[in-house]
């Protein structure tokens, strides 16, 4: 049977089994098609990841191997582009919908996933494909008439109607089928990893790919990827998994008197309505090739016509289909989002216009913080939020200065001032997240601290996590039975709180910050002078001028930090190196036993290694020895002398740290 995949089957056999599983089910099971065209995708990216990644390539790895971390890896949508990035998320959101989601997904639906993924297949084999002949036609175009139709109208309808009953049985056997298919690329992963032609084969194919495209761009690619069709569905799609049904006339198109045109006509994309029957958002879609923000004036004037009908101003939303824009235009300038906001988080914005307090005449808690520096900060941090309508602040306080304490008692001034409802608090480390929760729990008790690492399901009012734990959150859906929607939508958070800001933490989980639409201070105790300029930019701010600091010098100076007191360990082969001249006969011996093979082939023994060569490579027992034999000589005592106090020992790297913790 003809397919419309049929120009995968010579380079992408894989891909074209995936795709015709799909095909064959688009009509008759809708959930199978979806999952199949999902999983598609990810061989494809998977093999993209492949040929463009390794040293060198433009494709990083993501912090971890799954469909959503390689989609959202930056460098992966800069080689796709917002288009064809669309796209693609448009698949994957299906697929996860057919597995979690009880809500119904027609023919219609599998149709258009299948669309989309016919538009990445063609992209792939168009710009990789390393048999020229075998390009596919520009012309070619997917053909809904191929698809294997059901063998009677009363079979469709069967299928198009299945009972509840049945639906969830479709979900149990496609997470069981998920699961499956995930532990065996798991194991075929591992087995791969252990293959001494991995490497080989890998930059055979980076070869071939690099020559394939070489040729493949120099002539121009013409064919028409049907952007608009893509964005129409993608921003549907986006609406729905935040809750809005659409399935109401005026939800599209929605009349609107009072247009500054001859008619003074206008048609909103589409309204979303609040329970009270008054509009809480409009939405605004322009073309995929003009700039999301272009039709911000037009959603302007749309918002004043409906604010003269309904008495209620709405939120402003506008978008081309892979750029979204967010605009309260009685508070902030607008704002880029990944998606639309729920229902609740809408009406809880608007409520806010009227419930909002000013920051500057809210009293701070002083059972919570109440040095000078402390005070400061938090009025600094509501000046900037409040006054200079920025949605960042960065603060800069010494370790041991009292981070923790003064982010709490700024919760709680923007939890009374009716500025937040919930909050988030990350950090790197499940120690840290602990002792956070636990200083949220005795400092701000009626909060509800949730610790997200081992309370997952839990709901409160501050949540605390590790970064890779809320990576994994992102995508969660609620109850397939309560419709499959996202369990934390894009408004979820009103404030967002860092723990030790800086760079690589945004590099790495840069998608936490993006997705949330939340006000976001950063912590450090980095000196103000040596946070690099890129975390500065992060938080929207000039080099150098964080939105506060206190330094250890302060502390110091005013006495709630004590000065350090160095203590100097002597280690001969630390300072000096080691000269084969100065050592002993058996030290002689074993210095010529081993290899020196430094690549040129000749093996010979040097004469001498230099310290900094020794620091960087030397392990042994008898030098950490002595630096902990300082540590327990001299080291601070606590306990009428009977203990070491808190330690912190710096290694060279894992295996040295582990090299001193057997040592100890």
């Amino acid at each position: 049977m003809a397919s419309n995949f049929s120009f995968l089957q010579a380079e992408w056999p894989a891909l074209f089994a995936e795709a015709t599983k799909a095909e064959q089910a688009a009509l008759t099971d809708t959930r199978t098609a979806c999952f199949y065209a999902r999983r598609t995708l990810e061989l494809a990216v998977v093999w993209l990841f492949q040929a463009e990644g390794g040293r060198g390539g433009k494709l990083q790895m993501p912090y971890k191997p799954d469909l959503s971390a390689f989609l959202f890896e930056p460098s992966f949508k800069v080689l796709v582009g917002p288009a064809l990035h669309a796209k693609m998320d448009v698949v994957r959101k299906q697929g996860n919908n057919a597995v979690h989601s009880a809500r119904p997904i027609t023919a219609a639906d599998s149709t258009a996933v299948l669309r989309e993924l016919f538009q990445v297949a063609f992209w792939l084999a168009r710009h990789y494909g390393r048999n020229v002949a075998a390009r596919p036609d520009p012309a070619l175009q997917f053909r809904a008439d191929l698809l294997p139709r059901p063998a009677d109208s009363a079979a469709a309808q069967a299928a198009a109607s299945a009972s509840a009953q049945a639906t969830q049985a479709a979900l149990q056997k496609l997470a069981t089928l998920a699961d499956e298919l995930v532990a065996r690329d798991a194991a075929l992963a591992a087995a791969q990893q252990k293959s001494a032609a991995l490497d080989e084969e890998l930059a055979r194919l980076r070869a071939e790919v690099a020559a394939a495209k070489a040729v493949n761009t120099i002539t121009p690619d013409t064919h028409d990827y049907n952007e608009a069709e893509t964005r129409d569905l993608y921003i549907d799609l986006l609406l729905k998994e935040a809750g809005w049904k659409l399935d109401q006339p005026r939800d599209r198109e929605y009349e609107v008197q009072g247009m500054p045109n001859n008619q003074g006509v206008g048609y909103v994309d589409y309204v979303l309505w609040g329970d009270d029957g008054k509009p809480l958002a409009v939405v605004e879609a322009k073309r995929t090739r003009r700039d999301a923000r272009v039709g911000q004036q037009q959603a302007k004037l749309y918002a004043d016509c409906l604010q003269t009908q309904f008495g209620q101003r709405p939120l402003i939303y506008t978008t081309n289909g892979f750029d979204h824009w967010f605009w309260d235009d009685t508070t902030y300038p607008p704002r880029p989002v990944q998606g639309f906001h729920k229902k609740d988080e809408l009406q809880l914005l608007i409520q806010r216009r009227q419930s909002a307090k000013p920051l500057a005449g809210v009293s701070i808690n002083s059972e919570i913080v109440e040095r000078h520096y402390q005070l400061r900060a938090i009025r600094r941090i509501g000046e900037t939020f409040e006054r200079d309508r920025q949605r960042k602040a960065l603060v800069v306080m010494a370790t041991g200065a009292g981070k923790t304490r003064t982010v709490i008692a700024l919760v709680d001034l923007l939890q009374r001032a009716n500025w937040a409802k919930r909050v988030l608090f990350l950090a790197d480390r499940v120690a840290l997240v602990n002792q956070a929760a636990n200083a949220f729990k005795v400092h701000l008790p009626d909060a509800a601290a949730v610790n997200l690492v081992t309370e997952k399901a839990t709901e409160g009012r501050v949540y605390v996590s590790t970064y890779p734990t809320m990576m994994g959150l992102i995508n969660e859906t609620e109850d397939a039975n309560l419709g499959g929607q996202r369990r934390f939508g894009v408004g979820h958070f009103d404030l967002i709180i860092v723990d030790e800001a800086h760079r690589s933490i945004y590099q790495k989980y840069r998608a936490i910050f993006a997705y949330f639409d939340a006000l976001l201070v950063g912590l450090t105790a980095t000196p103000k002078d040596e946070i690099d300029r890129n975390t500065y930019g992060l938080f929207g701010l000039e080099d150098g001028v964080p939105t506060d600091a206190y330094g250890l010098e302060d502390a110091i100076a005013e006495g709630y930090l004590v000065p350090p007191r160095a203590v100097s360990v002597p280690l001969k082969f630390q300072r000096e190196g080691i000269k084969y001249a100065e050592l002993n006969e058996d030290e002689r011996e074993q210095w010529d036993a081993l290899d020196w093979d430094d690549g040129d082939g000749e093996g010979l023994a040097p004469d001498e290694v230099g310290a900094e060569a020794v620091n960087k490579w030397l392990f042994n027992i008898d030098t950490v020895d002595k630096v902990l034999e300082t540590l327990m000589t001299h080291g601070h005592k606590v306990a009428g002398g009977d203990r070491l106090g808190k330690t912190i020992v710096f290694a060279k790297n894992t295996a040295h740290a582990n090299f001193i913790a057997d040592r100890f």
